[in-house]
């Protein structure tokens, strides 16, 4: 999959750039921004690699808010930005079902349980619900991490249910990445496991 992806890499000058044009409609790239925050960040770093229908949506979004934040637009009036173009209509769901692929063997960001941001490794795919609750599909959240579970990213637009790997699935993506998770702790300790 990794060699048929197109791949953007983040230029802080002006935004994310396409490093390498891929074949198969799935994009990639490392978010840095999380416009649903009211802060800019330095230790953010969330790999995401979305399907054909969120590549042409939800992809969008974070082009834009990189984009915007490397123009000067400070971290509210980002917010503030990106949410009206959802009211605005700017900004669309994807029209079918889909995932976002997360199965990188670190990232590191807000934790949706204490709002704080901690290094982890929680490789998962995130499933398209726009509007969905916890409520809707009887998660509990103290259930987690076995179940699926509702994960709102700024909006009810941009909802998804998550589902953690099993565990013998996350030991492989450390065994297999093993070098880049030392390559990732050498250029930056807060990327150590």
């Amino acid at each position: 999959m990794r060699d048929k992806a197109s791949v953007y890499l983040l230029d802080p000058a002006v935004g994310y750039q396409l490093s390498h044009e891929g074949t198969s409609g799935v994009s990639c790239l490392v978010q840095r921004t999380a416009w649903e925050q009211s802060e800019y960040r330095g230790d953010v770093y969330v790999p995401r690699c979305y399907d054909a229908g969120g590549s042409k949506t939800f992809l969008l979004v974070l082009l834009d808010a990189a984009k915007l934040r490397a123009g000067g637009m400070s971290a509210a009036a980002l917010k503030a930005e990106i949410a009206g173009r959802f009211v605005r209509k700017q900004y669309t769901t994807p029209v079918k079902a889909g995932l976002s692929y997360m199965v990188a063997p670190v990232m590191r960001t807000w934790s949706d349980h204490d709002g704080i941001v901690h290094t982890m490794a929680a490789p998962h795919v995130m499933f398209y619900a726009p509007g969905v609750t916890n409520s809707d599909i009887g998660a509990d959240p103290s259930s987690r991490p076995s179940f699926p579970f509702a994960l709102q990213e700024g909006n009810a637009e941009q909802t998804f249910l998550v589902q953690l790997l099993g565990e013998a699935e996350r030991a492989r993506i450390a065994r297999d990445e093993k070098a880049l998770l030392a390559a990732l702790c050498s250029y930056r300790a807060l990327l150590c496991l």
